[in-house]
């Protein structure tokens, strides 16, 4: 998590210790006792503690984790276990094959300008399609697929034409080894990607005082930081943002003109909103307006470049809330005011993210329809990979350790090649980004977080596996990504108080890289 005052939390509640399970010996016959690192299906009844519990989603309860049946996000409480035992969930009685079902009615044409939800169906050069989840901009003539198969697109009727033979071509020149991912060349983006070899250290700015130190001007920034993100702008109510610059910087013309410096440098100065306590409301189009305005003016005021997404705990993002669809729609209609030099960054923590591969339910992957709505007006990803314990992937069987070298590739693996919700039997697919919207978010120090800290040893391991394959642990990626964007910190203002230690070591590490 990116910490602001005031500092004291309680603990999240996947970081605590799980308790030992006992089960009921009144209804140890009928509902096994609850056990950790066991894969439970949705419905599963299980005793834990003298109660009753039914899994809510597919899940595997890590030991490592401390998840349990009292996770509320994964388990429901049926009741204490005496009395009368509540049946489990039957399992369904085969029904004869129904009849074929007539295929859905296009809702229009497709349209490339168009935001379609999930369910949505259009037509398209003669072939009707069905939208899998939210999406814009993506042609179902080139993006479809069956359910399944990362494409957001399924033919539901029709036959697409088929694609006349290509005319033969000059062999291609012998690529370097290793190749490049094997992925289609994407096509022109209104963020454009950064030439290769191009890799960032990107920095979060106090504006506040904490045991750091007080706020200091923009301009003292180290050099070594191409991305400055300014922490944090406020909830100002019913969508609406506020940007309240602290009163030991030295005034707001001061602040306005430092920013205009840095950027003149090539650095980029984005305003992050969120933070540890930080809230935004978006329930409805009002206040995505409201958002909208705020943001717009903010930014046009102080020459910020784009906006940061930080929501953490506590901010609402869940499966289902309204927010994962409204910040979507705000974000999209804030780029066409700002246009194409727009910058969007996310720093969401890992459970949001890479933890739906575990369970999609309450905030576990939450982030991801985020995501993929804003893939294409998405500069860069840095998740926060420290305070939340380790992180599961589909490359282990076990959980991985903050700050470790495989930890960092595998996360990172997964944000580029993509991975399906609940332990790969989800219905939801993240498709993967590119690799240049892809870093790595670590504290930059021992006083800058509670845990997650990375040598510098681990962090150029860790740079060097994923974009010239070596120097790799037990998790190595299919193919190198020369294009990773890099490095997130939080903070510079710890950074510089621990003498740009962190700064200094991984500005060299990028440097090196191809």
């Amino acid at each position: 998590m990116i910490s602001r005052p005031p500092l004291p939390r309680a603990a999240a509640p996947w970081l605590l210790a799980g308790a030992l399970a006992f089960g009921n010996p009144a209804f140890a016959q009928t509902y096994p006792a609850w056990t950790a690192d066991v894969y439970y299906t949705a419905g599963t009844v299980v005793t834990y503690n003298g109660r009753i519990y039914k899994a809510t989603v597919n899940q595997t309860d890590y030991a490592s984790t401390g998840w349990n049946p009292t996770n509320a996000s994964l388990w429901t409480d049926i009741g204490a276990a005496s009395g009368p035992a509540p049946a489990p969930t039957p399992a369904p009685t085969p029904a004869p094959t129904p009849a074929p079902t007539p295929a859905p009615e296009p809702a229009g044409t497709w349209s490339a300008s168009a935001a379609y939800p999930v369910g949505a169906v259009v037509s398209y050069q003669g072939v009707n399609y069905k939208a899998n989840w939210w999406t814009q901009g993506d042609n179902p003539s080139t993006h479809n697929g069956p359910t399944g198969s990362g494409q957001p697109w399924t033919i539901v009727s029709g036959t697409p034409a088929p694609s006349p033979a290509p005319s033969p071509a000059p062999a291609p020149t012998p690529a370097p080894s290793p190749a490049p991912t094997p992925a289609p060349a994407p096509a022109p983006s209104p963020t454009p990607a950064p030439p290769p070899g191009k890799h960032q250290l990107i920095g979060y700015w106090h504006n506040f005082t904490n045991p750091a130190g007080p706020t200091f001007p923009i301009s003292e920034v180290p050099a070594a930081y191409d991305v400055i993100v300014v922490a944090f702008a406020d909830d100002g109510g019913n969508g609406a943002i506020t940007f309240n610059l602290d009163a030991g910087f030295g005034g707001e013309s001061r602040f306005i003109a430092d920013v205009a410096t840095a950027r003149a440098k090539g650095k980029k100065v984005v305003l992050s909103f969120g933070g540890q306590n930080g809230t935004v409301t978006l329930n409805n189009a009002t206040q995505v307006t409201n958002f909208v305005n705020s943001v717009e003016a903010i930014l046009r005021k102080y020459g910020f470049d784009g906006i940061d997404i930080d929501l953490e705990s506590g901010a609402g993002v869940s499966w289902g809330a309204a927010v994962q669809t409204n910040l979507v729609t705000a974000v999209k209609q804030l780029k066409a005011r700002i246009g194409s030099s727009f910058y969007l960054s996310m720093a969401p923590e890992h459970p949001y993210v890479q933890g739906g591969f575990v369970a999609s339910s309450g905030i576990w992957g939450a982030y991801l329809p985020i995501i993929d709505g804003l893939r294409d007006e998405l500069s860069v990803l840095h998740v926060q990979y420290y305070n939340n314990g380790a992180v599961y992937t589909p490359y282990s069987t076990q959980g991985l350790a903050e700050g470790s070298t495989d930890m960092l590739v595998a996360a990172s693996r997964m944000l580029i090649e993509g991975f399906t919700t609940n332990n790969g039997t989800g219905s939801y697919v993240f498709r993967g980004i590119r690799p240049d919207q892809v870093a790595f978010g670590l504290p930059s120090g021992p006083s800058s977080a509670n845990s997650g800290q990375a040598s510098l040893g681990n962090i150029t391991a860790a740079l060097n596996c994923l974009t010239r394959l070596t120097q790799c642990g037990a998790i190595k990626p299919p193919v190198a990504y020369p294009t990773l964007k890099g490095v997130m910190t939080w903070s510079i203002n710890w950074d510089k108080k621990d003498g740009q230690s962190f700064s200094n070591g991984v500005r060299n590490a990028l440097n090196a890289l191809p």
